[in-house]
């Protein structure tokens, strides 16, 4: 397997070359294009929580990247793929498996850590066939993308990927009109593409949704021009739920030096078809119908090589006999307020399609301020400092939870090396069914754990 994969590899890298269009089956790939990725990652989590006597480290070491090939265009067509792994290494007895297989254990009935979620996999996480033509772009087949409530995470080793075809439209005063299918969904830890509804529900999809499958139906438009940019997407998932959501940013420039932005957005989510009856008849399982809704504001600025951000988000709270959270199953984590500990709680885990993290369960209000600073004005160019701290509180939490995220970055070239801390305390999640119960009270599905501390390192080359 080692073999074929470097073979795989070496035969890739020997055919890139800048994409061009073409008029024969020859050149179409001999004339195109592959470029990838070849990264490290550390990470250690370390969690404790007196009431639950619970102490626990994990760490994990591993290398791998993607590897990706693109046609040149015949005749509007081309055709593209891409190679993904992750290989862990000088692992110890207790593993963190976020960087390595934990959704394939979670797949198989196991606990995240189970010996299946540490081993290494590769997958085509892209294999697609595209067609352009003057403002129409339509494509089919399995590919990374990037939306508010389906996305590809791209903050471990690898991305999540989907399955399924896409239509667009662009016209030449900058809107964008579309429209998707979607069937599979693979998580960033997982070698496998599932059914897009067992991925959000598991074990619980025929009874929730009356079918052992299903698809999501995304129809979306977007504008933009030179201060502004606006997205409002709909996704429809038959017999389980229907989402909308919008944001909008303004951006002015000032002069060469310094800018400002705002920016506003909103969802609305609820339960459809079969959904709605068989979880108003299981509360103790699952709350409630869906019925979930959120806003957000930001506001930013940029002043040479520093950058600002205040945002504020707030989940409206559920009223009686609905699911008291958001339901965000496909990585999407569209919050303004949203830090890099929204992507270790791991709710868009095989089966975990209810369950919800601090900011994204009823009643929380959240707020986040950020810091960037560049400093290629002391001469050396490349180094970069991200800080940022949250803090979401909810009526039914003991305490309010705060993350205090710091990035410490350098690149040159095609090279990144990035340092991140994360230190969380009082980190807050609910499990499916949501009874409005203070955390740690008799019959509460929320809980909170005393503090959440993450270290990693990650180092990339791109080619």
């Amino acid at each position: 397997m080692k073999k074929s994969t470097l073979a795989l590899a070496a035969s890739l890298i020997a055919m890139s070359a800048s994409a061009t269009d073409v008029d024969n089956v020859k050149d179409w790939f001999a004339e195109g294009k592959s470029h990838g990725n070849i990264k490290y990652y550390y990470i250690q989590t370390d969690k404790e929580n007196s009431d639950a006597g619970l102490d626990s480290s994990a760490y994990a070491h591993s290398l791998g990247g993607k590897l990706s090939y693109t046609t040149a265009r015949l005749y509007g067509f081309t055709m593209g793929g891409t190679f993904m792994t992750t290989n862990p290494f000088l692992l110890p007895d207790n593993v963190d498996t976020s960087i390595i297989g934990r959704d394939n254990a979670v797949q198989e009935g196991f606990a995240p850590g189970h010996p299946i979620g540490q081993e290494g996999f590769s997958v085509l996480g892209e294999m697609f066939l595209d067609y352009q033509y003057q403002g129409f772009d339509v494509w089919y087949g399995r590919r990374v993308e990037k939306t508010p409530l389906i996305d590809a995470k791209e903050v471990r080793m690898i991305p999540s990927s989907i399955e399924g075809g896409d239509l667009t439209y662009s016209f030449e005063n900058g809107i964008k009109l579309g429209a998707g299918y979607i069937d599979k969904f693979k998580q960033r830890t997982s070698s496998t593409f599932v059914d897009v509804y067992e991925h959000a529900l598991g074990a619980d999809v025929e009874f929730i949704t009356g079918h052992s499958s299903g698809e999501v139906i995304p129809v979306y438009l977007e504008w933009h021009d030179a201060h502004h940019k606006v997205r409002v997407y709909n996704y429809y998932a038959k017999d389980f739920m229907n989402l909308t959501y919008f944001d909008a940013v303004h951006k002015h420039d000032v002069n060469e030096e310094f800018s400002w932005y705002t920016g506003l957005q909103g969802m609305h989510q609820h339960g459809i078809g079969n959904s709605v009856g068989s979880m108003e008849n299981n509360t103790s399982a699952y709350g409630g119908k869906i019925n979930g809704r959120f806003f957000g504001l930001k506001a930013g600025a940029t002043y040479s090589e520093s950058s600002f951000l205040l945002a504020y988000t707030s989940v409206i709270g559920s009223r009686e006999n609905e699911h008291n959270s958001l339901v965000l199953p496909w990585d999407g984590t569209p919050m303004f307020t949203d830090t890099i500990t929204s992507n270790d709680l791991f709710t868009s885990n095989y089966g975990q399609g209810l369950t919800s993290s601090a900011g994204y369960i009823a009643g929380s209000s959240g707020f986040k301020a950020g810091y960037t600073q560049k400093y290629d004005f002391t001469g050396v160019e490349g180094f970069k400092s991200v800080l940022s701290y949250a803090y979401y509180d909810n009526s039914n939490f003991i305490t309010a939870q705060q993350d205090i995220n710091l990035v410490l970055a350098y690149g040159i070239g095609n090279f990144t090396l990035a340092l991140k801390g994360i230190w969380v305390s009082d980190n807050a999640s609910n499990g499916a069914a949501d009874t409005d119960s203070k955390a740690n009270e008799v019959g509460s599905s929320i809980t909170q754990i005393d503090t959440l501390t993450q270290y990693r390192v990650i180092a990339n080359y791109t080619f």
